[in-house]
């Protein structure tokens, strides 16, 4: 009985392992949120597979058997011809030697995206599939075809298959992250926007992601044999592939060779998640054959966590644009892998109450992939963490959500400071205030942590200076120079100020054309009535009934109030002429004397012109250097009786005072 009891126990924790990791899984690959640490996946995960060797069973739901991410696009599904295996792994470099033993291995980074399957036939790319369960993938031959740096077109004619790793530089990552529209705010890491990039039905999406393929391996090319992975490597590079950085070791310098690669960890502009050792001799590799879920001529290393205890001061609570209230931990300052830490994510509440957590405890702290700073273990376990009841950026009382298990806190008010981002963002940027050193992560973090409240707030940057400057990411030499375009900022214009605040519809040129026909008074601009907003060529009534909304709430007039007290108002008139006034240009092709179309466009509309995007019949000009081109817009002027006009002519216009012919 007490033997059958036993067992029951181990598969009753099994059976809670599986379905813990699978949601853990989900939740990561798929909704790109955490519910655990990686330490905490890792140890559940060895865990269960330690169950699994000692109780002989292995449930067809165990993550242990399967790999990757669940089938859920409306892409194309395609069956893998042999199933595609993930890597066992190790943190001991001595496994590592005993694993080579004497053979020659090929030791690369593990790169942290989507692996993807090419197929070339006649030289031509002919597919692309992702690695999917490691069964069934998903066809993105499409979007494949934008990666940047993929050869469609190679010096060989046989077919060719091979494998890669598909990923997102850190540079690309955090350019999409500032610049990209809404959707790049669902986005938490490079692999989750690497992965929701390459998956996308429409691959004008992709095309902009910037996705990279670097290949790792080489499954067939007809006709060739090799003898060594570099060999294959090699050849692949000649072919036009980017591979990915590799080293050939052997047990006696495979040491020196993990700590080159771990001294290149923050140089790497590639996002990776540990090294892949290899044997090099591809026969005896393959000899070995395969377990039910790895490989036997591959292994993955993931260096060891550097630990170091040290005592948690306070929880921070950050609200974030999505209105939950994530606790940060703050500690006493600690040196690992190379630099400072005292901040560390604890992701939620749930993980927060696991963690027993409590002012002045002993904690032990490590960077997970060597990079981002997380709590191990809590030695003491004081668990006197209070909740806040209140939002700490809108003071809104907050509510706990419980999801699946995992539990989080949430700010329900709509109207938080912390998930109007977007507007600060607007608030900021070079058209409007043209606050330099304030990305949309940046603002971020100031608003999370309640000390910009509403815009007014960034002109008085001296209030928050100290907390600035101590904040990760910043420093004394960022602040100043912030502080720096601050000042600059104050000396501003009506029709800056009027774009600035985001009113919907009241865009650059219309806040324009609005400071123009108001004289550039903003008095009167605040003042305008409906039908003075109407007849203002270019505003319509939906325009006119945002911007009379607008000025009619006492929020929105308390903060332009704010911002007044703070800024140097222009309101001297517009020296621009009128000589363009009522003609509406488009403008195509590349310029010469222009720094871009934006340039160009300012000085149409100082003139009293307009710039439409497409022809219509209310373009009258289409600028285009190359008026005789058979662009789409080009044959759209011509069908519709639109004058064609070059640089040289807009430019005589402008300096000159005259129009020349309208259209016909």
């Amino acid at each position: 009985m007490a033997e059958k009891s036993i067992s029951e126990e181990k598969m009753n924790r099994m059976r809670e392992l599986v379905v813990t990791l699978n949601e853990a899984s989900r939740a990561y690959y798929q909704e790109s949120r955490e519910i655990m640490t990686n330490q905490q996946y890792d140890e559940l995960y060895d865990e269960l597979s330690a169950l699994e060797k000692e109780t002989g069973t292995v449930m067809a739901s165990s993550p242990t058997v399967n790999v990757g991410y669940e089938v859920l696009s409306d892409l194309t599904k395609e069956a893998h011809p042999e199933k595609m295996l993930s890597l066992d792994k190790t943190k001991d470099p001595d496994q590592l030697i005993f694993w080579l033993g004497n053979q020659k291995g090929v030791l690369s980074w593990k790169l942290d995206g989507l692996t993807i399957v090419l197929t070339y036939r006649g030289g031509k790319l002919y597919k692309a599939v992702t690695r999917g369960n490691g069964l069934v993938g998903e066809v993105v031959t499409n979007n494949a075809k934008t990666f940047i740096n993929l050869p469609l077109s190679i010096d060989f004619k046989g077919e060719l298959v091979l494998r890669g790793e598909a990923v997102i530089s850190y540079d690309d990552f955090e350019k999409i992250n500032r610049n990209i529209s809404d959707e790049s705010s669902k986005y938490k890491n490079p692999r989750n926007l690497c992965s929701g990039s390459v998956r996308q039905l429409n691959n004008r999406i992709t095309a902009q992601r910037r996705v990279r393929f670097y290949a790792f391996s080489l499954v067939l090319a007809e006709g060739e044999s090799f003898a060594a992975r570099t060999e294959q490597l090699r050849w692949l590079e000649d072919r036009g592939f980017q591979v990915v950085e590799y080293r050939h070791v052997g047990a006696e310098d495979i040491k020196r060779k993990l700590l080159s690669f771990e001294k290149a960890i923050d140089k790497n502009p590639i996002p990776s998640d540990g090294l892949v050792l290899a044997y090099d001799d591809i026969e005896y590799g393959r000899s070995l054959g395969v377990t039910s879920k790895f490989p036997r001529d591959s292994i993955a290393f993931k260096w060891k966590d550097e630990l170091k205890d040290t005592v948690l001061k306070e929880i921070e609570w950050s609200a974030s644009r999505t209105g939950l209230i994530n606790p940060i931990a703050v500690f006493d300052p600690v040196e690992l892998e190379g630099t400072t830490v005292s901040r560390a994510s604890v992701h939620n509440v749930s993980v927060m109450r696991e963690l027993q957590l409590g002012i002045g405890d002993r904690i032990s702290v490590y960077k997970a992939n060597m990079i981002i700073p997380q709590i191990r273990e809590n030695f003491t376990k004081s668990d006197d963490i209070e909740i806040p009841e209140i939002c700490p950026v809108c003071g809104s009382r907050t509510f706990i959500d419980n999801e699946n298990g995992v539990e989080t806190l949430v700010c329900p008010n709509p109207d938080c400071q912390a998930k109007q981002i977007k507007s600060f963002t607007l608030f900021v940027s070079r058209d409007a205030m043209n606050i330099e050193g304030l990305s949309e992560m940046s603002l971020e973090k100031l608003i999370a942590r309640g000390l910009i409240k509403e815009p007014a707030d960034l002109f008085d940057v001296e209030k928050f200076r100290d907390e600035f400057v101590n904040m990760e990411g910043f420093g004394k030499k960022s602040f100043e120079n912030l502080k720096k375009s601050v000042e600059k900022a104050k000396n501003t214009t009506p029709d800056r100020l009027l774009y600035s605040l985001g009113i919907p519809g009241i865009g650059k040129a219309n806040a324009r054309l609005i400071a123009k026909h108001c004289r550039n008074k903003w008095s009167k601009i605040q003042s305008l009535e409906f039908d003075e907003l109407t007849a203002i060529d270019g505003i319509g009534d939906v325009m006119a009934e945002s911007f009379i909304r607008y000025f009619a709430d006492e929020k929105n007039m308390k903060n332009i109030s704010d911002i007044l007290a703070a800024v140097n108002l222009d309101e001297s008139e517009d020296e621009g002429s009128d000589i363009l006034s009522g003609l509406t240009f488009v403008i195509t092709g590349s310029l010469k004397n222009f720094e871009n179309r934006e340039a160009l466009k300012a000085e149409i509309e100082k003139a009293g012109g307009k710039v439409a995007g497409s022809v219509s019949s209310k373009t009258d000009y289409l600028i285009n250097n190359d008026t005789l081109s058979g662009s789409s817009k080009n044959k759209k002027a011509k069908e519709l009786g639109i004058s064609i006009i070059d640089e040289t002519a807009i430019i005589d216009w402008l300096e000159n005072g005259a129009p020349g012919i309208k259209k016909g």
